[in-house]
């Protein structure tokens, strides 16, 4: 490919097209394909770039803090999670269909795992997320009122397709962030999707939020439109150090009373 070819294809910002141009000239050569085959080769080089550079900056503006899939998440730990619901929230209809989800367990359960398997699984979708902790959005939107960007704030959090709220009742909220929360809730009530995880029991909820009558508009609109999620097993991360502390008790060193020496249990190895 000449040069003003390639200049021209960059001005029309085709770097699909650009990056696989040469090879699909080869290509096309040796199988002999039309014009017409030829040109579709390169229209799809372009809209495969193009859906992988959003789903990338999709990713990088969610904040989502680690890669979690519905399909690396441990079942068997926790048994009384229905899978197939599971999986049927990974479809995303429930954002389609503008209705929120509560996981509510204890710390160490999964909630938090299953909030970012689907906000990936939206993301995928070509949905836009935004994962943070309550604590985090509520000392955003508190410090924008010190500098007037409030509204732009305010904004960032009730524009995405999926909000995904972690930690929700960790601590007692004050009158300004369930004013904020109120603010972010009822802008976002039926028309974009919201998840939050807690490990209090909704009966709880009312007593996490400083005033009686906005927990009840805050909540109100919150389950208008909610599946509640409740997983009841065990932490899955007390399990794992468990696991850990057990297999490395059993590998110290021992004294062979008959020898009088020291030596080292073999340490299982881990698949």
């Amino acid at each position: 490919m000449n040069d003003t070819l390639q200049e021209k294809i960059k001005k029309l910002h085709l770097s699909g097209m650009l990056q696989t141009a040469d090879m699909r000239a080869e290509q096309a050569a040796k199988e002999q394909l039309s014009f017409i085959e030829f040109l579709e080769l390169l229209v799809n080089d372009e809209n495969l770039n193009r859906s992988r550079n959003r789903r990338n900056d999709l990713m990088r503006k969610s904040r989502i803090p680690q890669h979690k899939t519905i399909e690396e998440f441990n079942f068997s730990w926790q048994p009384g999670l229905n899978r197939q619901v599971i999986y049927g929230l990974g479809t995303c209809e429930f954002i389609r269909k503008k209705e929120n989800i509560a996981f509510i367990g204890l710390p160490g359960t999964g909630k938090t795992h299953l909030s970012i398997a689907l906000g990936i699984k939206a993301i995928e979708q070509g949905y836009t997320v935004l994962f943070c902790t309550l604590s985090e959005m509520m000392e955003d939107l508190y410090m924008s009122r010190a500098d007037n960007s409030f509204r732009q704030k305010l904004k960032k959090y009730v524009s995405p397709d999926l909000l995904v709220i972690d930690e929700f009742g960790l601590k007692k909220l004050g009158q300004t962030n369930v004013d904020d929360l109120y603010e972010v809730i009822s802008r976002r009530y039926e028309t974009s999707s919201t998840i939050i995880t807690s490990n209090k029991q909704f009966d709880e909820w009312g007593s996490i939020l400083f005033d009686p009558v906005l927990a009840t508009a805050i909540l109100d609109r919150f389950v208008h439109h909610c599946s509640f999620i409740s997983i009841e097993g065990d932490s899955y991360r007390m399990k794992e150090r468990e696991r850990i502390t057990s297999a490395r008790r059993r590998g110290r060193p021992k004294k062979d009373a008959a020898a009088g020496q020291i030596k080292e249990e073999e340490l299982p190895h881990e698949e």
